[in-house]
């Protein structure tokens, strides 16, 4: 909400009707006031209503205006509105519990009109100013987050350009993993994770001499071996970074041409021992490399890459995924077709 002071709308609550007059005639004028007479009503005006400052008693019966606050502040949807507390009460011990729960203020009874509206206005200039200073913070955080995606897609498809024209199957493998991961259960921060982490499989393809990266016939033993390098290269450019993202992609690199059975490549991982992120990624790749036209091949029939995994299932693929991808193979097919090579 966009608060301004003079449309802020304002709680009071006060087991005693005549303070509650009092406060409201004061500020009335500036603001719109709600008013509860007793613990509990005010947590349901809370919860029906936008409140920009609540003017809280303490000494109330059943609920005191201590309970009222604490339970305002363990209610994440509440606890940033700002609470002042009015009472008869004015030790340095009733003031710094109040403080010490949360409270922004603390005005003691009685007080004059002016102390009253000049305390209600500065703790709403403050909130206003918070309040600014977060959507700031927010709006920035998004930027950041948006141009961190922006460059690993872009570094994805730097990879990717040097044998295929388009870039195309880096974004149709993002969102392979990003079906599949959906289907399995993974939260949607794990599945957004795997989908921009995904695209970063190939990385490691710039450290392969275009020679061999693009020889169209069969390749030598020892160019075999230089190209399955690709793995390793990838994870050590993705190596070292403290991003949550970045540890994905490294894992994913080195890891997505293991296989279920142990025979895969550079580690010889075997079953749960290879990242399920990794697992769900060479399913991915696998399916959209069949589905897609190379330079040493036409794209195979839809029909023939979902045998082509299943027949796979437990050797190269983990027999879980593969279960999982023929719930979900229409959906991957429907994903083919909207990102084709132009």
């Amino acid at each position: 909400m966009s608060m301004r002071e003079e449309t802020a709308t304002i709680l009071v609550v006060d087991d005693i009707a005549d303070n509650i007059d009092v406060i409201s005639n004061i500020l009335s004028d500036q603001y719109d006031i709600k008013a509860a007479n007793q613990g509990p009503l005010a947590l349901k005006i809370l919860e029906r209503f936008e409140v920009d400052l609540i003017l809280l008693d303490i000494m109330m019966p059943n609920m005191d205006g201590y309970e009222v606050c604490q339970r305002i502040k363990d209610n994440p949807k509440l606890s940033n509105i700002p609470i002042i507390f009015l009472t008869a009460m004015d030790s340095h011990e009733d003031e710094q519990r109040g403080f010490d729960l949360g409270a922004v203020d603390f005005i003691s009874k009685p007080f004059s009109a002016a102390i009253l509206k000049a305390r209600v206005a500065s703790q709403l200039k403050l909130a206003n100013y918070a309040k600014a200073l977060e959507q700031q913070v927010l709006e920035r955080t998004q930027e950041l987050a948006l141009s961190r995606l922006e460059i690993v897609e872009r570094l994805a498809l730097a990879a990717e350009f040097r044998d295929n024209e388009t870039g195309n199957h880096v974004i149709r493998v993002g969102e392979y993993c990003r079906c599949i991961a959906s289907h399995i259960g993974l939260a949607s921060d794990e599945c957004d994770l795997i989908a921009i982490s995904a695209p970063l499989h190939d990385i490691g393809k710039i450290a392969i001499p275009d020679n061999i990266l693009l020889k169209p016939g069969r390749l030598t033993e020892d160019e075999f071996r230089i190209m399955q390098s690709h793995a390793e290269a990838g994870a050590k450019i993705l190596d070292g970074s403290q991003s949550e993202l970045l540890k994905a992609a490294s894992a994913i690199a080195r890891s997505h041409h293991e296989k279920w059975d142990g025979s895969g490549y550079p580690d010889g991982l075997k079953g749960d021992e290879i990242p399920l992120y990794a697992r769900i990624a060479t399913l991915c790749d696998v399916y959209d490399a069949l589905s897609s036209v190379r330079p040493y091949k036409s794209a195979w029939k839809k029909e023939e890459v979902e045998a082509y995994i299943n027949e796979l299932s437990g050797s190269q693929f983990d027999p879980e995924l593969v279960e999982h991808f023929n719930q979900v193979k229409e959906d991957f097919y429907q994903i083919l077709q909207r990102y084709k090579d132009e």
